[in-house]
């Protein structure tokens, strides 16, 4: 074997080495890029005595959020999309009136985004016993939504608690 050939072989071995690297190396950076604008929705429920209580919507990621799809059921029935409509039919029967924010598909929840999806500005458990148990143990919430990239399918859901069982 000449030394032209050995040589010649070593640098199409190293070019595509280095094509190799390059390739890895872009989709490491597009995967790091997606990940440092990942949204992070959670939903949390509360009721403090005396306090602002209800259920709570954050985004506590790096990304915006661009809601995709809700889904509400009340008893265990679907009962719609997280919109007016719905917070109303959620509300119709209580005896105090429930702050709401709702929203619609395609809209985006910036960073940092915290508010109460339903809310009552002074929490007392001998008056808002029904309330307590919409928030607790009837309602449920699912929101779809994706960063700015697209195509994640992130999920937040808030399922009702069950009630706790006595031990013997």
């Amino acid at each position: 074997m000449s030394a032209e050939i050995v040589v010649a072989t070593c640098a199409v071995v190293i070019a595509l080495a280095s094509l190799g690297v390059a390739v890895w190396q872009a989709h490491t950076t597009r995967e790091h890029n997606r990940r440092s604008v990942r949204p992070v929705l959670q939903l949390h429920r509360g009721t403090h005595e005396g306090a602002l209580s209800g259920i709570r919507l954050t985004n506590a990621g790096l990304g915006p959020a661009l809601v995709v799809s809700t889904h509400v059921t009340l008893d265990g029935e679907l009962i719609g999309r997280w919109d007016k409509t719905c917070a109303d039919r959620v509300r119709a029967d209580l005896p105090t009136h429930l702050n709401a924010v709702t929203f619609g598909e395609g809209e985006v929840l910036p960073i940092g985004y915290s508010e109460y999806l339903l809310s009552l500005p002074a929490y007392d458990p001998h008056l808002h016993a029904s309330i307590a148990d919409i928030l607790s143990r009837r309602l449920a919430i699912a929101i779809h939504y994706e960063s700015l990239y697209g195509g994640e399918g992130f999920r937040v859901a808030l399922k009702p608690a069950t009630r706790r069982q006595r031990n013997p």
